[in-house]
């Protein structure tokens, strides 16, 4: 018999598995999960905070002044003497840590945590929904979805040139609320761009899978008027003329081969399945 007193990230996952694996209104792992399950599981995910998940702000900020130029160390500069830049070796960039907590085939938890300046280019979550919390930290968030997110020819090449409508573009701070992005609505490819060192508590239900379909792709704006334009994607709902200012094309690449995601462990507090 589990303790009365329960840790915040032992709620989460517990409230985790009744609503994706089954039970509590959750359908499942292809199933969605009703709007009420949802809204227990955001409300776990906002009692999240960084200590309880054993990440320091300040020792996360203290971490990346290893990144910047220590002029001190060569003595002060009065403006007499001219100092010597060569002699000043800069450290290379953190990178981004990816601490995972738990997963199965029906959801997932984990935190990324992401140095100044960092960013997790656009990217899709296939048939996923994810909600996202700011621990600390400010960070500005893209989101996208696609104006014909039901087209199966599109659909089946998930690379390819596509019309998508800007849903988010600003800047969170923490404390913030929880947000939730769906598999067809509410900004499922998302880019993150790091203002303060920053990290984010992520639920994936279902997490990616290339064996079930679930695969990343990631993704840049192409210019407008590169392209001509179908007459179908000109349209939202079949008749509503398209704002130029809210849309965007977005077309797959592959990421350079030195952008790299460090998996670190996990010391916070662990959940008991």
């Amino acid at each position: 018999m589990r303790a009365m007193s329960t840790s915040a990230v032992q709620q989460l996952y517990d409230v985790c598995k009744a609503t994706f694996c089954g039970g509590g209104g959750g359908g499942g792992s292809d199933l969605p999960s009703s709007p009420i399950a949802l809204e227990r599981v955001r409300l776990a995910l906002e009692n999240i905070t960084s200590l309880d998940v054993g990440l320091d702000e300040e020792e996360q900020q203290q971490q990346q002044q290893h990144e910047e130029l220590d002029l001190g160390f060569f003595g002060s500069n009065d403006g007499e003497t001219e100092l010597d830049l060569s002699m000043v070796v800069q450290c290379p960039p953190l990178p981004i840590s990816y601490l995972p907590l738990y997963e199965c085939e029906q959801f997932a938890m984990g935190i990324f945590c992401l140095p100044t300046s960092a960013e997790i280019p656009l990217h899709n979550h296939p048939g996923m929904t994810v909600l996202s919390k700011v621990l600390y930290g400010s960070v500005h968030v893209r989101a996208y979805d696609w104006v014909n997110p039901f087209d199966e020819k599109l659909n089946a090449d998930p690379s390819r040139r596509r019309l998508a409508k800007r849903e988010v573009d600003h800047v969170l701070t923490a404390p913030c609320e929880t947000s939730v992005l769906y598999p067809t609505t509410g900004g499922n490819i998302h880019a993150f761009t790091a203002l303060t060192p920053c990290a984010l508590f992520d639920v994936l239900a279902p997490p990616y899978s290339r064996a079930s379909g679930r695969k990343c792709t990631y993704y840049h704006n192409i210019p407008k008027g590169v392209f001509p334009v179908e007459t179908e994607e000109l349209q939202v709902d079949g008749d509503t003329p398209i704002n130029d200012s809210c849309y965007d094309w977005l077309e797959g690449f592959e990421l350079p081969k030195d952008y790299k995601v460090e998996r670190v462990e996990y010391r916070g507090l662990k959940v008991a399945p």
